[in-house]
């Protein structure tokens, strides 16, 4: 359980663990398309948190959901990716990547924290508070039902397909 402020106010973030209902969101993605989890009943969701758009680790990641999308599809998943980052910046990732899938921007970080993904982290030798890379598979009935925390960026999609095959 951590504290964190929103909106001047401070919140409990509790952890999320497998068998929780999952927290529903809502969010324009980087084509101006509004998307709620609940909109989304009925699939399995691939629920991805990732730090910043563009950089080494978060684009193979992407690259690797975007390459094996239609498998993804084909067994019954929606791919969604959630970041800081702005509509803009989406929209330039996803352009630039050819990724089909939507990204929701979190600037103000209310679906992070409801997720509980914000925390700290050390980059060469530096702590600081970002997005830890983490991946929620929620059932068809919006119940987390796996978490990947140790996400192998290179090799996402076989991770996630391993637990399922």
């Amino acid at each position: 359980m951590a504290i964190f402020a929103l909106a001047g106010k401070e919140h409990v973030m509790m952890k999320l663990k497998i068998g929780d209902v999952a927290p529903d969101f809502s969010g324009v993605d980087q084509n101006g398309n509004k998307l709620a989890l609940n909109q989304l009943k009925g699939s399995k969701v691939i629920l991805y948190f990732y730090p910043k758009d563009d950089t080494p680790g978060c684009t193979a990641e992407a690259c690797n959901l975007r390459d094996n999308y239609s498998d993804l599809l084909n067994q019954g998943f929606k791919v969604v990716g959630i970041s800081a980052d702005s509509e803009s910046s989406h929209e330039k990732f996803a352009s630039k990547y050819n990724l089909p899938f939507p990204l929701i921007p979190d600037v103000n970080k209310e679906i992070i924290h409801a997720y509980g993904v914000w925390g700290p982290k050390k980059f060469m030798g530096k702590s600081y508070e970002g997005i830890n890379r983490t991946t929620f598979i929620i059932s068809e009935e919006g119940k987390i039902e796996k978490i990947f925390e140790k996400v192998k960026t290179k090799a996402h999609t076989e991770q996630i397909l391993s637990e399922y095959n």
